[in-house]
């Protein structure tokens, strides 16, 4: 059966989010990603989550009946993909930050991934960095695609970003819980409370509170953007808003806390080390990395060649300029061969 193929007025298969909040530069190039997409029978789902700049005159010049377009006062990021989800027709949401963009065939391979593997509740793809004016940088996020633990969702995030995951609806609907106060009757699926790190929370409570699979498939479908306002952010404000994320899920899961956190923390701090030294933040990748190895010395011997990049980058970060650049040239030709992000 020809997936594309559905009869007229029926639900649409596959719903997509698409949170707004002052996104005029990006949102046409994430719209038409979408609408050029090689699987038709979606719905695009437009959150305007109280933007005050020309993101809506953008949103207005296409004319497409599967786009739909709900406003609301700002919520933040978890609160636009709350409200756009519960908007869903769907039986599979994809989420797509404003900012981002997919390959053609995107909704087409995950789809099918879903059809033919009823115990995978998250599909995902490996995603390629883009600079400001979407040109690729020659890297990316290359995660582990099979066999994922619940440990390995807890450490290492596969997904990789917010654009990258197509996720069954009746799993949203399993993992949902409804507000408090004057949210008491909305329904929640990432938690409001988080301005960052929200993706750790929903991933982490879907493994430790579910029976659903993780699997990614092999081709990168997913744009993701890269900007150097994001790069050089607070790195601790960033530590603290993922501490914040994954202790929220403490409790439903002590035992395994006690056995994996402070590897997930030291993954965690890896992780920003490698921002740091994207970021030019020299010192901060140094003192990163190895508080990484000594809260858990187990991120080298699981992963040797990563940790040793990583290591090595930060230090290499305190040679002049010009020599570090020749040096991160062909270490990006190398990453990009051997696809270690």
């Amino acid at each position: 059966m020809n997936i594309n193929s559905a009869p007229i007025n029926a639900a649409p298969i596959i719903s997509i989010v698409i949170p707004m909040y002052n996104v005029e530069k990006y949102i046409a190039q994430s719209i038409k990603s979408v609408l050029n997409q090689s699987f038709h029978h979606f719905e695009l789902i437009l959150v305007d989550d109280g933007c005050t700049d020309g993101t809506l005159d953008v949103v207005n010049e296409f004319d497409d009946i599967r786009i739909r377009l709900v406003s609301q006062r700002n919520r933040g990021l978890s609160g636009a993909r709350n409200t756009g989800i519960d908007a869903a027709r769907g039986i599979y949401v994809a989420l797509l930050d404003a900012d981002d963009f997919w390959d053609k065939d995107k909704l087409s391979k995950h789809i099918m991934h879903l059809n033919h593997n009823p115990q995978v509740g998250v599909s995902y793809c490996p995603s390629l960095f883009v600079d400001e004016e979407s040109n690729l940088l020659g890297i990316g996020q290359f995660p582990k695609l099979q066999n994922i633990t619940k440990q390995h969702i807890f450490c290492r995030n596969p997904v990789g970003n917010g654009s990258a995951a197509v996720i069954r609806r009746s799993l949203l609907d399993e993992i949902s819980y409804y507000g408090t106060g004057q949210d008491k009757y909305r329904k929640m699926y990432f938690n409001e409370n988080l301005r960052q790190s929200e993706d750790i929370e929903l991933w982490t409570r879907i493994a430790i509170s579910t029976n659903w699979l993780f699997e990614g498939i092999e081709k990168p479908l997913t744009y993701y953007r890269v900007n150097e306002g994001g790069l050089s952010a607070n790195l601790k404000n960033q530590f603290d808003s993922w501490l914040k994320a994954v202790d929220l899920n403490r409790d439903k899961a002590p035992d395994f806390y006690n056995d994996y956190f402070q590897l997930a923390k030291a993954y965690q701090l890896r992780y920003m080390a490698r921002r740091a030294v994207q970021s030019s933040s020299r010192f901060d990748a140094i003192k990163l990395i190895h508080r990484a190895l000594f809260c858990d010395v187990r991120i080298l011997s699981q992963e040797p060649t990563r940790t040793s990049i990583t290591f090595l980058s930060a230090w290499l970060k305190l040679l002049p300029a010009k020599l570090y650049g020749q040096i991160e040239l062909i270490a990006m030709w190398y990453l990009g061969k051997k696809k270690i992000s």
